[in-house]
C-alpha cells in the first residue's frame, strides 16, 4: 500500500497514479474544471486572467490545463504557447503537430522489433552422407 498526503489538504490517503491528490480534492478539481469549461463557453474570447477571476482558479491551473489539452486559445486569439521543442507558436500541448510527429516515430524506431535472423534450411539427404576426416 503506498500512503501519502494530499498536496491540496494534508490529509492521508492511498496512492494509486496522477497527481498526489485525496479523491475529495480531485473531485473538487474536476468540478472546478467543468465550472471554467463551461465560463468559456459561455464568454467567448475571455482571457485567462478574467476565467481565473470568475471561476476562483489559480492562473497557474488554467495555464496547466491548457498544457494538458484539456483547454486550448481560440483560433484568433492572439495568445499562444510555444512548443518546448521548436518554439512554434501552439494553441493547447506541449508540442506542435511535427514534433509530436517526430517524438513518436522516434518511440516507434526505439520499440521496433528486431528482425529475426536467417536460418538456412539444411538439406535432410545431407545428414545421412558419409564425410572423410583428416
Amino acid at each position: 500500500m503506498n500512503v501519502r498526503n494530499c498536496r491540496k489538504c494534508g490529509a492521508i490517503f492511498n496512492y494509486v497514479m496522477g497527481p498526489i491528490m485525496c479523491p475529495a480534492c480531485r473531485d473538487a478539481l474536476e468540478a472546478k474544471f467543468k465550472e471554467v469549461k463551461k465560463y468559456i463557453q459561455d464568454n467567448p474570447g475571455v482571457g485567462i486572467q478574467q476565467t481565473s477571476r470568475e471561476c476562483e482558479v489559480e492562473v497557474s491551473q488554467i495555464q496547466q490545463w491548457i498544457r494538458e489539452e484539456r483547454l486550448e486559445f481560440a483560433s484568433d486569439s492572439m495568445v499562444m504557447l510555444n512548443c518546448e521543442s521548436c518554439g512554434q507558436p501552439i494553441r493547447s500541448g506541449r508540442f506542435c503537430e511535427s514534433c509530436k510527429n517526430s517524438l513518436a516515430n522516434g518511440l516507434r524506431q526505439s520499440i521496433a522489433k528486431p528482425e529475426a535472423p536467417k536460418v538456412e534450411k539444411k538439406d535432410p539427404r545431407d545428414a545421412a552422407k558419409m564425410r572423410f576426416l583428416g
